[in-house]
């Protein structure tokens, strides 16, 4: 189980790392930069060693803009550098400053005026949904299940993602109904609430990290052992309903397969602040997922 914790804990520092672009080599040395502007020239920029950095790239040539200070005056060599990447159809430069605003504008201004056909403009928001059905087995180790029995699960996926800004997140209702046999007589029907972080993210696979933070869950079983005063145990049904904040873990993965995806999650590997019954945890699910 340690094991595992260290796995989860690694993934959630590694996602830190993916939000940038691309890589790229300027003047010898590499850096991870992020595409602001997509055009004729293209303006990239990211913060490296606490300052902001910006760069121009036009064809395979990449200047980066720089603004250096000599006996307390500010040098604006991005001005001459601006100058000579437009100088087939020139921009004036006086009124722009070093920062992501002005530079945006300014490159968004050139590439208009050379390609008729160029636009920056990017919806703040694309919100979509994916609905996705699911069937799995669980051994339920955050109940006491004596045998380690594993019950069959099945559910529905309601998934809600941002395509433009947040492409790596998404919240997840999930609802979930376990199913009882002969071995551990137990049912339980769980709503809850998720968050998916995707620390892979291309075209074809997704490959998340599943928090669930919050959860409804109802549940039944006919053979609920109850001690008695006498010491002896008797064996009682039982009912009942928990509402549950809490950091519950696990992974996933969807495979884009025709209009939507084939999904598979390994569910509830751990639980911060639950008590589980000590057996390893088996809790997977395989489904589909349909684009609204």
């Amino acid at each position: 189980m340690k094991r595992i914790l260290l796995i989860l804990s690694f993934l959630v520092l590694a996602q830190l790392q993916v939000f940038a672009q691309e890589t790229y080599t300027v003047d010898g040395q590499s850096y991870t930069l992020k595409t602001e502007v997509d055009g004729t020239i293209s303006l990239l920029w990211n913060t490296i060693d606490g300052d902001y950095r910006y760069f121009a790239k036009k064809g395979n040539a990449i200047t980066e803009l720089k603004n250096t200070k000599t006996n307390g005056t500010y040098q604006e060599e991005f001005k001459e550098a601006l100058q000579l990447l437009t100088a087939d159809n020139p921009v004036n430069t006086n009124k722009v400053n070093l920062t992501l605003p002005s530079l945006r504008t300014y490159t968004n201004t050139y590439n208009k005026q050379v390609d008729p056909n160029f636009s920056n403009e990017k919806p703040a928001i694309k919100l979509g949904v994916r609905l996705g059905v699911f069937a799995g087995v669980s051994n339920a180790i955050f109940t006491q299940n004596p045998s380690n029995s594993l019950l069959p699960t099945a559910g529905v996926d309601l998934e809600l993602i941002d395509e433009v800004k947040l492409k790596r997140h998404s919240v997840v209702m999930r609802l979930k109904q376990t199913f009882g046999n002969d071995d551990f007589q137990y049912n339980a029907f769980q709503a809850s609430l998720n968050y998916r972080l995707k620390f892979v993210k291309t075209e074809t696979l997704d490959i998340f990290l599943n928090t669930k933070f919050v959860s409804y869950t109802y549940s039944s079983r006919d053979d609920f052992p109850v001690i008695q005063p006498d010491g002896s145990v008797v064996l009682e049904s039982s009912s009942g309903g928990d509402f549950t904040a809490h950091g519950v873990f696990g992974l996933g993965a969807d495979y884009k397969v025709g209009n939507g995806y084939l999904f598979f999650n390994y569910n509830d590997i751990i639980g911060l602040g639950l008590d589980s019954n000590n057996e390893f945890p088996v809790d997977f699910s395989l489904g589909y997922k349909f684009t609204l």
